[in-house]
């Protein structure tokens, strides 16, 4: 007995059909519920032009960048008592009510956490 392959997936699609609970679709958002993109323990920073990026402290003398493109331990310069943190050309200035990334070509710029107006 020969099967067509158009006929199988005709059958297949058919019997699946009856089947209301089954979901073959993986963006399925039905019964689930939507996580936090926030990243535990660190401070979200919305900027101009709907950019976001987070910041989690390590340490004095470092933090840890979370930004849409990748990840990036910065340090405090040796010295520096401002909370400027850098890593190769990337820079990070937080003051208690802004904060301004530098990451060329990107720029992050009128950065505030949600809690502060």
């Amino acid at each position: 007995m020969k099967t067509s392959l158009p006929g199988a997936a005709l059958c297949l699609a058919a019997l699946l059909s009856g089947c209301g609970g089954v979901s073959l679709w993986p963006f399925d958002s039905s019964g689930s519920t939507e996580q936090s993109r926030k990243p535990a323990d660190a401070t979200e920073y919305l900027c101009d032009g709907g950019k976001v990026f987070y910041v989690r402290n390590l340490d004095s003398d470092a933090v840890w960048l979370i930004a849409p493109d990748r990840q990036i331990r910065l340090e405090r310069p040796a010295g520096t008592k401002d909370a400027i943190y850098t890593a190769g050309k990337v820079r990070l200035e937080i003051t208690a009510q802004a904060a301004t990334l530098l990451d060329a070509p990107a720029q992050f710029l009128g950065c505030r956490r949600p809690d502060t107006k």
